[in-house]
């Protein structure tokens, strides 16, 4: 059977290199390696060397999921794309979405509020924009509507504030050609007729 010939830490101080026969055999994070309580010149059976890889591999994905994970609110449909783009194996998967879970890291209430915030802020985009990005985003109708309804949201102000940044496209067209050109632009940023109607026609 192999044998442990030597443990080296790696860059990353929480995480060990062990050798076998004097060759790298795999890397193990350190609450695993204590809690196996490996050491040199130790034999390991192959089955015991998958189990470690196993559980080394789980610590490692889950280490670099919580980081994407709590670096603001995730919605389950980012979280899965996640595990697609970083090749997790199907086995572990389970188990890691339960653990962020557990500790509230994945909330699409939590997200679709995260997002409106953000797009009020920066970019902002009338209700039924921020609800068909939403739903792109995999977010459910029922919480969609629930985070809606409980944001406050003046769709009229908004609308005010970007026609007046973009009021210098339109200055020197004709009135009617005006009103239809600013009608169509608050149309594609989401706003609602009614309410392009109230900003429009005052103008």
């Amino acid at each position: 059977m192999p044998v442990i010939t030597a443990v080296k830490p790696q860059r990353n101080k929480k995480r060990l290199n062990i050798y076998l026969d004097g060759k790298f055999g795999f890397g193990i994070d350190l609450e695993n390696f204590l809690r196996l309580g490996l050491k040199v010149e130790e034999e390991l059976s192959e089955e015991d060397i998958e189990e470690i890889v196993k559980k080394a591999e789980f610590q490692k994905t889950l280490d670099k999921l919580l980081r994407f994970a709590t670096l603001r609110p995730r919605s389950e449909k980012e979280i899965n794309y996640w595990f697609k783009k970083q090749k997790v194996h199907e086995s572990i998967i389970p188990k890691l979405f339960e653990r962020i879970k557990h500790l509230d890291l994945v909330d699409d209430e939590a997200f679709s509020g995260w997002w409106i915030e953000q797009r009020l802020t920066f970019k902002p985009k009338g209700v039924r924009a921020l609800r068909q990005e939403l739903r792109q985003k995999g977010i459910a109708k029922e919480i969609v509507d629930k985070v809606l309804a409980k944001t406050k949201i003046d769709e009229v102000g908004m609308a005010k504030e970007l026609m007046q940044k973009k009021a210098y496209k339109w200055q020197n067209l004709p009135k009617r050609e005006a009103r239809l050109k600013m009608s169509q632009f608050l149309a594609r940023k989401g706003f609602a007729w009614e309410v392009i109607e109230k900003v429009v026609e005052k103008r």
